[in-house]
């Protein structure tokens, strides 16, 4: 990495813990607890974007390290299941966004992602959720689809971005759904709030939907609108795409 990448690392984590820690509002995934809302998630976000997938993934994982001892102060779940969904997932988004997608290409990975998610909702419907938290879930994933599609139709140098927002967040999501629950299964986790252990599987589920349900709307309308101010004060902070059109 260079020097400018490691202090943005640096600033990255910074950033996102004392920000995450302001702005979580002391709310947790209903019923499960354990993953908090985390608006916060657009700083590595635009991080990633900026300065390349090592800053986003290294700082992201940094960051939720801080806030999470902060929080709940467990390491051990925090090295195991928050600091590896965080690097994955942004390391993915620094990734995709530097790619040059088309149209097309971005529409079809919107869709396929958006797709996946309302089917899990779906199938968890009435046996693992409620149909008002799946109804408000799949209202979330409508709504930030349309808004994806909006700027990336307005703002067509983000169409990358919107494409590694939702598979970056989906990767990072999914892998913080399951690894709670395993974790669970060997570990006291702070389930409703209260430290169990055995936590049942429809906690994975959970935790997936609400993971990305509430971190993808800010990943999705604030990033543009900071990486466009970026670039307009610092062009050479613009990223050269990879790959044809």
């Amino acid at each position: 990495m260079k020097t400018i990448e490691v202090a943005m690392t640096g600033i990255n984590g910074a950033l996102y813990a004392v920000i995450g820690i302001l702005t979580y509002l002391g709310i947790f995934a209903p019923d499960v607890g354990v993953v908090r809302f985390w608006p916060a998630v657009f700083i590595p976000g635009a991080f990633a974007v900026l300065f390349g997938p090592w800053t986003g993934g290294v700082g992201a994982a940094i960051g939720i390290f801080l806030s999470d001892m902060v929080i709940h102060g467990n390491a051990f779940l925090s090295l195991t299941v928050g600091v590896p969904s965080n690097f994955i997932g942004f390391f993915l988004v620094g990734y995709i966004a530097r790619k040059n997608l088309s149209r097309a290409k971005m529409v079809a990975g919107l869709t396929a992602g958006s797709a996946i998610v309302v089917l899990l909702l779906y199938l968890a419907l009435g046996v693992l959720i409620s149909a008002e938290v799946a109804l408000l879930f799949i209202g979330v994933v409508i709504a930030t689809y349309l808004l994806s599609l909006i700027v990336g139709y307005l703002w067509p140098q983000f169409r990358s971005y919107q494409v590694a927002a939702v598979v970056g967040l989906a990767v990072g999501s999914a892998i913080i759904g399951i690894g709670v629950w395993a974790f669970s299964q060997a570990f006291p986790v702070p389930y409703s709030l209260n430290w169990v252990q055995n936590a049942p599987f429809y906690a994975s589920w959970i935790l997936l939907v609400w993971t990305f349900s509430t971190e993808i709307p800010f990943l999705i309308a604030i990033v543009p609108p900071i990486l466009k101010a970026c670039y307009s004060a610092f062009p050479s902070l613009k990223p050269l795409k990879e790959g044809s059109s």
